[in-house]
This record gives structure tokens, sequence and C-alpha cells, in this order.
């Protein structure tokens, strides 16, 4: 069956998670009232991007209280939130958490963490250091953010465990205002991202971008979804807060999956045993490129 997903462009306000929760609560009854059964927002949504020395006054436990709220109405919609997670151990991530019928049912921590250019979050945040699926009533969910779909692996890992959709939350800057063509390099960059990933996965991507501006950085928003065969089937045009609602029909990916049996096809047991000879080359000081 089809349900209805509503992603949700967000302008958190930095620091101010009280005010933050508040309006993910009101976007989420909205959401609900509209039909919505997956709700999700951007890349660190409760307390906004550029946090600096806030980083660790910010952190929740997963049984903070602070949750409540939210994990009250994942009875009525799965929810997924960006936040600062504090592990046992005190070490701080860049995480989201799915909620669904008043639980935490999975998280995800960033782990490609961007510390070039302008972003060091390095320096604030912990790598986390897998990629797990998130069995939702809704299907199998692989989250990443933002950075980790830059990198090959994170999205194949989820291809090999069979996940239906890739939920990608992110705060990623708004770019190229001037460059040749239309709309921002950012935002046709993202999209060539996204569809190539769809494409080769053969499976839901679904986007959801913040907007508004922090540090005098501007986020370049553009909500997207892309469905298995790559097609762009909805976008939140502009850099206004906004709301991306539509239907997923998991029919689609049956038939895409038929189509091009991608997943049926993939010899994951080479690439592991190339692996392991490019890692014995890289340990015994030998040229990767050495084919002996």
């Amino acid at each position: 069956m089809s349900f209805r997903i509503a992603l949700l462009q967000t302008n958190p306000r930095l620091g101010d998670m009280q005010t933050n929760l508040e309006d993910h609560l009101t976007r989420i009854d909205r959401a609900v009232t509209g039909g919505a059964e997956l709700v999700c927002f951007p890349e660190l949504s409760l307390t906004g991007y550029f946090l600096k020395d806030q980083v660790d006054e910010l952190a929740l436990t997963l049984d903070a209280p602070f949750f409540e709220p939210l994990l009250e109405r994942s009875h009525s919609a799965s929810i997924v939130v960006g936040f600062v997670e504090r592990s046992a151990s005190n070490r701080l991530y860049n995480s989201v958490a799915f909620l669904e019928r008043g639980q935490i049912l999975g998280v995800h921590r960033k782990v490609h963490l961007v510390s070039y250019g302008m972003f060091d979050e390095a320096r604030d945040f912990a790598a986390g250091d897998r990629f797990r699926i998130i069995e939702s009533r809704l299907g199998r969910f692989g989250p990443l953010i933002c950075e980790d779909l830059w990198h090959t692996p994170s999205a194949y890992l989820h291809f090999l465990n069979d996940a239906d959709y890739l939920l990608v939350p992110s705060a990623s800057p708004a770019r190229g205002v001037e460059a040749p063509g239309p709309g921002l390099s950012s935002q046709r960059t993202w999209n060539t991202l996204l569809e190539s990933t769809a494409v080769l996965y053969r499976t839901w991507v679904l986007y959801v971008g913040r907007v508004g501006w922090e540090d005098g950085i501007g986020f370049g928003g553009s909500t997207a979804v892309f469905d298995p065969f790559g097609t762009q089937t909805d976008l939140c045009e502009g850099l206004e807060v906004a709301a991306l609602e539509t239907d997923i029909d998991p029919e689609t990916l049956r038939r895409a999956r038929i189509e091009t049996p991608l997943r049926r096809d993939e010899k994951p047991w080479v690439l592991a045993s190339e692996l392991e000879r490019t890692l014995r080359g890289f340990r015994d000081g030998h040229d990767p490129e050495d084919n002996s």
C-alpha cells in the first residue's frame, strides 16, 4: 500500500531547543492532519548547525525526557529528527533518530564528518562507525546524514542490506548563485548525486535539506524525492521554509528491481577480496596499483 510522507524543510533557531521542539510538534501535527505517515526533518533540526561551544550543553541521551512529546506523536506517524546525541561514554554525535509507535526505533550517527572548507565537524563530534537498516512498519530505511552520501560505501552498504528507502537529512550550504545554468550549482550537484544513487541502487531516495542562515552561511534546502528509476518526482523550489508532501508507492520499487535486478546480480565477495588485497598492500608498504 502507498503511504504519504512529509519532508519538512525547516529553519531551526540556533541553540534554542525548546523553540525548535515546539516548531517540530506544530509541523508534525499539521503533517499528520494532511495524512502523513512519515515525517522527516533535516540534519540537526532540533539544535541548529553551527553550535560550536554549545554542543555539549545541548546533547541528549536517548532516554532524555525531551523526547517524550515527540514519542507521543510517533503513535500517529513515524518521525525522523536531527539532534546532538550523548552516548553512555559521553561521546557526542551528530545523529538522527527514527521514532515510531512510542519508541526510538533506531539512531544513525554521522560517519563522514565534514572537516574541510568552512566546516570543522570533527572538532565537535565523534564519528559514527556503522550503517544499519531501520526496520519500520513502512519498510526498510537506510539513514545517511548529508556528507555520508558523498562516500560510495555508505549507500552501497544499505543497498547490500536491502534498503527500500535511503533517507538523507542534510544541512548543506547554498553555493554557486552566479554559476552557469539555472538555480544554484550546489542544488544541481546534489540532484546529480541523488539521481545517480537512486538509479544505481534501485531505491527511493528521500532528501530533506534545511534553509535559513547561521554564522553568515546560507543553507540550500532543495528537499526532493527520487524514485527507484532515478526520476525526481517532487522538489521544494526556493530557499524558504516548506513542506514537501507526497505519496510513496512501494509498487514502483518492485517494478524497478524486476526490470533491473542489480542487487540480485551483485558480487560483494569480489569487492571484499579486492579490498583485502589493497589493504594488505597498504600494510606492507606496497603500491596499491601493483597487480602482483
